[in-house]
């Protein structure tokens, strides 16, 4: 299905559109499209032969806030008016979930949060950061114990009872720096300090 440019005056927001985008998310948006207007040809938006459209609404507003006069389309003048309004559904329903820790790993953080990743997914990735591995280096000279937490609750009592604190290190994919949870402290110093309470 090849697609055409047409003038933005030309379509129609669809008026039963069951999606929205809150003001500073829809900023996010009108920057994406001026920053990367070839997206648009990638993914362009769907109308159908009356030129309502049934896919890209916002990405639509977000054209015209851009000033924008022309877009990319793609004709689904096929569909009968069931087919269209589970097409609308469906287009912007999101079936799969973000690997986050592959996300913290392999992409600069600070771009993705640029490009518009809301805020569950970028505590998501601050928690991935947060636990990318960090440790001064252990050798078979220095004596330790690990403790290993199954759940979340009592590593962030371990996180409070050992005062243990954001730091910079290195990322393991190599890129510059981290920010992760400096997880070994000094057995002495731990020591004293529960002679001392």
């Amino acid at each position: 299905m090849k697609w055409k440019k047409i003038s933005v005056k030309l379509l129609k927001i669809n008026p039963i559109n069951p999606r929205t985008i809150k003001s500073k998310k829809f900023q996010q948006l009108v920057k994406s499209v001026k920053d990367f207007p070839e997206m648009l040809e990638l993914r362009p938006i769907v109308v159908d032969s009356d030129l309502v459209v049934l896919g890209g609404n916002m990405r639509l507003k977000a054209c015209i806030e851009a000033g924008f006069e022309i877009v990319p389309v793609i004709y689904a003048d096929s569909l009968s008016d069931d087919q269209k309004k589970e097409f609308i559904i469906k287009d912007n329903l999101s079936f799969g979930e973000w690997e986050t820790e592959d996300l913290a790993l392999n992409w600069d953080v600070e771009q993705l949060k640029g490009w518009g990743f809301d805020e569950e997914i970028k505590e998501k990735l601050d928690i991935q950061e947060a636990e990318i591995e960090f440790s001064e280096y252990l050798g078979e000279a220095n004596n330790y114990v690990v403790l290993k937490f199954d759940n979340e609750i009592d590593w962030l009592s371990a996180m409070t009872h050992f005062k243990l604190k954001s730091v910079y290190s290195q990322r393991a994919n190599g890129k510059p720096w981290s920010k992760g949870i400096g997880r070994v402290i000094n057995g002495a110093e731990y020591l004293n300090s529960l002679k001392n309470e």
